[in-house]
Formats: C-alpha cells, sequence, structure tokens
C-alpha cells in the first residue's frame, strides 16, 4: 500500500450528493422534446401511403400514450443526478450483500457482448445465420458439462430462480414418465438452502418439507431419514449453504434420497467457492444449477438481465427445456424435436449478453484459474471472518472454530442485547461510509444476521477497510446508538416505514397507480 493511501483514516470520508429529485414523469413539460426524427421522403410516402392507416383498428390507438415530454438536456441531468445517489461494485466495497457473490465484471466482457456482432443478432434469425453465436452457447454448455460433471446443460433459463424451476419441471416430468408423478408430491429443502428451491417447488405444485439444521449447523440426517419416503420426488439442497457452511455428508444425503426413489438437485448458486474442487456429479446429483450472473462473471444485475444453467443427467436430458443448442460435427442449430422436453421457461434460448460474459470470463481463467478464483475467495472469506469476530458484539453462529467456504452469516445478537442497535440500522449506518450492507437474510434462524460474501474480487485493503466500518459503527452503538438509530446522515437512502409493505392500498407500481393513489389525479 503506498503511503498516501495508507495515511488516510479508515474508514475514508464519504459524503453522496443528494437531491430531491422527481419522477421524470413530474418534469415533463407538454411540447419539450429531445429527438425530432426526420419527416418520411415524400416519394416513399406517395409509394407507400401512411403505414398508420393499414392497421386494423384495435392496434391504433385513440390517443398518444402518456410519455414524459423533456428536452435532451433535461433527460441527461435527470437521470445523471440519480447515478450520483448510487451505490455499486464500480463505486464502493459491496462485500455485504451476502449469498449474491458480487465481484468484478471485467470491461472487456462487457465490450464483447455490446458489439453490434451480438446485440444486432435476432433470435428468430435462422440458425445459419447466427452460427458464431450459437457455438459459443455450445461451447459453454460443453464447459459446464465438465464443471458440473453431468450429462448434458441448458442454458435456456432467464435466472438461478428459473434454473431452479426449470429443474422441479424436469423432476415432475421424469416420474410422470415413470407413473410416479401424483405418488411423488414432496419436496425436501433445507432452512439455508436458497428460498428459491422450496418456492419454486411449491409453485410447481409440490409440498415442502423443510429440515433444519443440528447443532453445529448442518443439515440434520436424521431429519433427512424420517423425512423422505415413497411420496418424495426431490431433495434440493444448497451446498455450501447461506451460512457459509459445506455439508460434508452430502454424498449420504444423496444415497437417502436416491434409496427412497427420489431425485437430488443441487442448487450451486454458492459454487464460487468450489470450483474445479467439487463436483455435482461425484456427490451423485441428477441435476444442479449454475448462475451465470453470479459464479462466472456476468454483472448480477439485481435480479436481471441474469442467466442460469440447468446441468442434467443422461436419464434427465429428454426433459431439457426446447430449444437446446446442438451440433452435428458440421453445423450449430436449435434442436426442437424433444417430444419429453419440459417446454420453454424463458423466450428463446438463452440470454446471449451474460452467456457471452460468461464464456469469456472462463476462457480467460482456464480451468487452472477457476480452481484459483475459489481458492482466493475462500481465503478472502476466513481472513475475513477472523477480523469480524474480533469486532464487540458479533458472533458467527454453528461450527464453531471451524472455516467456512464463500461467505458467513453472523450475528449481532450480543450487540443487540447490549446496546439496543439492530442489523437493519447498521445497514443504514453502512451507507453513510459509501458501502453495501444486505439486510435481507430471511428467515431470521440466526438472530440479527449479517451475511459478507468477500468473493476473489476483493484485496487484504479492501477486506480490511470494511471491518474498520463494521469496527467503527459497533464502537458507535456501544458509545452512543443514537448516531446508528438516526442514520444515513451521508447517503441518499432511506428508511422505509415497515408498515407499508403490509397495506397494498399504497403500493404503486406505475405512474399512473401513483397518480391514482397518492396524487388522487389518475385515472
Amino acid at each position: 500500500m503506498s503511503k498516501s493511501i495508507a495515511s488516510k483514516p479508515m474508514p475514508r470520508r464519504f459524503h453522496q450528493a443528494r437531491w430531491d429529485e422527481p419522477l421524470i414523469f413530474e418534469l415533463s413539460q407538454p411540447g419539450q422534446r429531445g429527438v425530432l426524427p426526420p419527416a418520411v421522403d415524400p416519394g416513399i410516402l406517395a409509394e407507400v401511403g401512411n403505414p398508420a392507416a393499414a392497421l386494423p383498428d384495435g392496434l391504433r390507438r385513440d390517443q398518444p400514450p402518456a410519455l414524459p415530454e423533456l428536452s435532451q438536456v433535461h433527460v441527461v441531468r435527470h437521470y445523471a443526478r440519480l447515478a450520483q445517489e448510487n451505490l455499486g461494485a464500480d463505486l464502493n466495497i459491496d462485500i455485504g450483500q451476502g449469498t449474491c457473490t458480487m465481484k468484478h465484471n471485467p470491461k472487456v466482457n462487457d465490450q464483447l457482448a455490446n458489439s453490434p456482432k451480438a446485440v444486432d443478432v435476432h433470435p428468430l434469425q435462422d440458425d445459419a445465420t447466427m452460427q458464431g453465436i450459437l457455438e459459443i452457447h455450445y461451447r459453454l454448455q460443453e464447459i459446464l458439462k465438465e464443471i458440473s460433471g453431468l450429462d448434458a446443460v441448458s442454458l435456456h433459463p432467464g435466472a438461478g430462480s428459473m434454473a431452479i424451476y426449470a429443474n422441479v419441471a424436469m423432476i415432475r416430468a421424469y416420474h410422470e414418465a415413470r407413473g410416479e408423478g401424483e405418488q411423488r408430491d414432496e419436496v425436501i429443502t433445507t432452512i439455508f438452502s436458497h428460498p428459491s428451491n422450496g418456492a419454486a417447488a411449491r409453485t410447481a405444485g409440490y409440498k415442502i418439507i423443510t429440515l433444519y439444521p443440528d447443532e453445529d449447523g448442518y443439515p440434520d440426517l436424521d431429519a433427512l431419514k424420517a423425512a423422505v419416503s415413497e411420496r418424495t420426488a426431490a431433495l434440493m439442497i444448497t451446498n455450501p449453504e447461506d451460512t457459509g457452511i459445506f455439508n460434508p455428508r452430502i454424498a449420504e444425503f444423496v444415497r437417502v434420497v436416491h434409496e427412497a426413489g427420489g431425485l437430488c438437485a443441487y442448487d450451486q448458486a454458492n459454487a464460487n467457492g468450489i470450483l474445479g474442487i467439487t463436483r455435482a456429479r461425484e456427490a451423485g446429483f441428477d441435476l444442479c444449477h449454475f448462475n451465470l450472473h453470479k459464479t462466472f462473471g456476468a454483472p448480477h444485475g439485481s435480479g436481471g438481465p441474469g442467466a442460469g444453467a440447468s446441468c442434467v443427467t443422461a436419464a434427465l436430458e429428454p426433459f431439457l427445456p426446447a430449444p437446446t443448442v446442438a451440433y452435428d460435427g458440421k453445423r450449430y442449430f436449435l434442436d426442437h424435436d424433444r417430444p419429453q422436453s419440459i417446454g420453454k421457461v424463458h423466450p428463446f434460448f438463452g440470454v446471449t449478453p451474460a452467456i457471452l460474459r460468461s464464456y469469456a470470463w472462463i476462457m480467460n481463467l482456464g480451468a487452472a484459474g477457476l480452481r484459483e478464483v475459489s481458492e482466493i475467495a475462500v481465503l478472502n472469506n476466513n481472513y475475513l471472518l477472523q477480523k469480524v469476530l474480533d469486532i464487540p458484539g458479533v458472533s458467527a453462529p454453528y461450527a464453531r472454530g471451524k472455516r467456512r467456504i464463500e461467505q458467513v452469516r453472523y450475528s449481532w445478537e450480543e450487540l443487540t442485547r447490549e446496546t439496543g442497535v439492530h442489523t437493519e440500522e447498521i445497514g443504514y449506518r453502512m451507507a453513510d461510509f459509501g458501502a453495501h450492507y444486505w439486510t435481507s437474510h430471511h428467515p431470521f434462524v440466526v438472530p440479527e444476521p449479517m451475511t459478507l460474501e468477500p468473493t476473489e474480487s476483493y484485496s487484504r485493503a479492501d477486506l480490511d477497510e470494511y471491518v474498520a466500518m463494521l469496527r467503527q459503527i459497533a464502537e458507535e452503538a456501544y458509545a452512543d446508538p443514537e448516531i446508528i438509530k438516526t442514520a444515513p446522515h451521508n447517503s441518499t437512502i432511506h428508511r422505509v416505514d415497515p408498515d407499508w409493505f403490509d397495506d397494498p392500498e399504497q403500493w404503486a407500481i406505475t405512474w399512473r397507480a401513483y397518480r391514482r393513489k397518492h396524487l388522487g389525479n389518475g385515472e
């Protein structure tokens, strides 16, 4: 570290720009324009006439859409101001968004994904005209087959949760093909697996059985043995779980479910600490999924644009979403001829920008690089673990004295008991240092939770600075808790009234609904 940086106090001083910025609809001024499209050439107009007149009456608007009217400079000002109020991976240390695998996304990969050779391709083009895009899809499928050890891959899903749902749909199709669809109506998951596992299975109509951890934080094997039966369709489990704890008995879990006739689906959203080290195949899994927009270097996107990858054994390959990207030795093509397929779970055949970024990220690293990513992520996490546990008021429940994989779910229970400061309030105060701190760790099985996941992207200096922020907040909690309870002071974020979430009459997800509910002048 240079002297100039080392001499700066940690955590560094931060104060964010704060604008009383209206909604863009409120800035609208009738008659203002940012772009003036040229008039249609008179010759073309004389030849083809008015295109709008050729539309059926049912497709023509009675009046123009209610879009905001602004000049170009006012549009630029509006969004530039909003940008100054953002926190993000390019601005701050965001290891506090635990379970989300926030990492640096190489900008060269963004350039690749924004190339006209990619963005100008239409998914309904003839296969022969997009051989390059299809080849990248196919190559990434082959790479993920090797990483997972499984036999077939679909890049069809548009997010990790969508890949989980695709796996659930394939599990159902598999049992239906064997005449056991109605009989096997239960899915087993664990409380610290990603909630999407239980949610996707419930959405598909399954009854959910949730296993809780034993005293050491591992999923309870005896509880699993008691839960499996002839009604078991599948075990859907994250490993390592969202506590950062890896289940060393995972192969035995799979064996127990298989003996009951169920399938096993591996949620690998937390794969950033195990790439090149463990695989779904060796643990006996039938299905798994990856989040390309997390583990493999494509931007997280706060839920979009994401990309999931569903990986399956040969026994489940017939049920993959259609179309699949295939290769016959001469050309790449979309294979729609899949009579047992579960069909589409997402439009077209995959989120190409995220797939391009992930392919480039993997090809740049190679097999050895992927393993190094995981080794550094685990090293960073355990370095952070030791530093955080030195802060008064924080603990790491379960697996005491043992190391974790790529994240840890900590607890501020002691600090809350002694100061009255809660984890959500620490999140608001962290924003005063320009840092992110994720507070969505439901269910609160770990009291007053804090989940940190440093990934491989952060330096030792980054980790030390983040710890310095947490340490200062803990010291403030014991010395003057009102500083935290009245935060944020330097950031633009605001406290949300929790009662608002329980009152649908206040919800407004469109401008029209906002005008109707809060301004009283909408239709």
